[in-house]
């Protein structure tokens, strides 16, 4: 679904990409790992759109996406969450999921003067869409609460249900677990096996805790100096010489790592 070609983002004399080169199949969870400053996050804005890359190329589906704008790879399938939780924090739950679906009838000022009928018929079916996400999500004991008054982990699944509200053809999740307590982080795991099993849907996602991404992702790809190190399953990369002395500094050669930034 997405190929990486010869990648390549310098910020000056920084290579913070640098000539990674990956594909993602349509249908798995890929996880994507590395040490601090292996390129991983600055990938993501890459294929995302939200950087133009020095040079490579982009591919979603065959079609080179190279450099377009976030909106249009939205309108594409494309979709990425961020390490941060994004959300609108004086909104409730279902409200900041009612804001993601795009041509809104109600948006326009027009509409809503002359064409009451149509904007209140989208609204409901835009509601009943939100209500099922969050039945999905289990997160109905807090679908009217202001979003701000979430936890961390609320905030993560909120996110994720916002994926959930248009097609989504591949979802980029950075760090969906930092921050999250361990009971919150399976069940954002049972919802991302639940979407890829039961939905298609596919996923690339950005993880540090190992027994997470070994439960959910196969395969997974080690990054390291902004350049794809090892891809294999997550026993094989985790046990890869070159990965070990990416992480530690230790391994067949005994000698500390260069990790680029």
């Amino acid at each position: 679904m997405i190929r990486v070609d010869d990648l390549h983002m310098h910020f000056g004399g920084i290579r913070a990409v640098n000539g990674a080169s990956l594909e993602i199949a349509e249908g798995t969870i890929t996880g994507l790992i590395g040490p601090n400053g292996a390129g991983k996050t600055t990938l993501f804005n890459v294929i995302a759109g939200h950087y133009a890359p020095t040079s490579g190329r982009v591919y979603l589906d065959g079609e080179d996406i190279t450099g377009l704008a976030p909106h249009t790879l939205f309108g594409k399938g494309l979709l990425r969450t961020f390490q941060i939780a994004h959300e609108f924090s004086t909104l409730t739950v279902r409200e900041n999921l009612m804001m993601v679906p795009d041509h809104q009838p109600g948006e326009g000022l027009w509409n809503a003067w002359f064409r009451g009928k149509a904007v209140a018929e989208r609204e409901r079916s835009v509601t009943a869409k939100a209500d099922e996400v969050i039945e999905f999500l289990e997160i109905s004991h807090v679908a009217d609460e202001l979003a701000g008054n979430l936890s961390g982990g609320q905030k993560k699944l909120l996110e994720l249900g916002r994926t959930m509200m248009v097609d989504a053809k591949i979802v980029f999740l950075d760090e969906v677990g930092a921050g999250v307590n361990r009971t919150l982080l399976n069940t954002i795991g049972d919802a991302i096996l639940r979407l890829n099993r039961d939905r298609g849907y596919t996923f690339c996602m950005i993880e540090h805790d190992m027994d997470f991404i070994s439960r959910l992702c196969d395969p997974v790809i080690c990054m390291a100096e902004g350049a794809v190190l090892a891809t294999g399953t997550a026993e094989e990369v985790k046990n890869d010489e070159r990965v070990i002395e990416a992480y530690l500094g230790t391994g067949l050669k005994n000698k500390p790592a260069k990790v680029g930034l």
